[in-house]
């Protein structure tokens, strides 16, 4: 068990098998020594865990939680990608989009659900640039969606 995973163990976490793609893409792509993954939304077990748009139907609270489960998402299409987590070098870049109802400006605290798991399983090269985006609608009706680029070694 890698470095990482022993970590999020720790905080009571596993990463995932990553979903099929229900679409044309890919769950990540590598180019040198980045790896893109797709946009991953908070599913776990098959099933979406969280619906409807922040400052509505789910609390800044639940979209944390929501954000959280994206990033582990991205980790599992990672670990499949690459095999072993800790052969990230850095957690380069984080987009998050939050499904946000009129007036709801606080998408940054969401998104902070899954920077801080990145910064608590990678400590220092878990620090990265991030933009957390308001959006109308996400797919499934989720209220986060995630995507990562990371830089690997080897």
């Amino acid at each position: 068990m890698s470095k990482v995973e022993q970590r999020l163990q720790e905080m009571g976490l596993e990463v995932p098998v990553p979903a099929k793609p229900v679409a044309a893409y890919v769950p990540t792509c590598r180019t040198g020594n980045l790896v893109f993954t797709a946009g991953q939304v908070p599913v776990a077990g098959g099933e979406l865990q969280y619906r409807g748009k922040l400052g509505a139907e789910v609390s800044i609270e639940e979209g944390y939680a929501a954000a959280r489960l994206c990033a582990l998402n991205c980790l599992g299409a990672l670990k499949a990608e690459i095999g072993d987590l800790d052969r990230i070098t850095r957690i380069v870049k984080v987009v998050g989009f939050v499904a946000s109802a009129e007036g709801f400006t606080d998408q940054p605290k969401v998104i902070n659900g899954a920077s801080e798991l990145l910064v608590a399983a990678f400590g220092d090269a878990g620090k990265h640039a991030r933009s957390a985006v308001g959006v109308a609608e996400l797919p499934l009706g989720c209220p986060t969606e995630v995507e990562m680029i990371v830089e690997v070694s080897g």
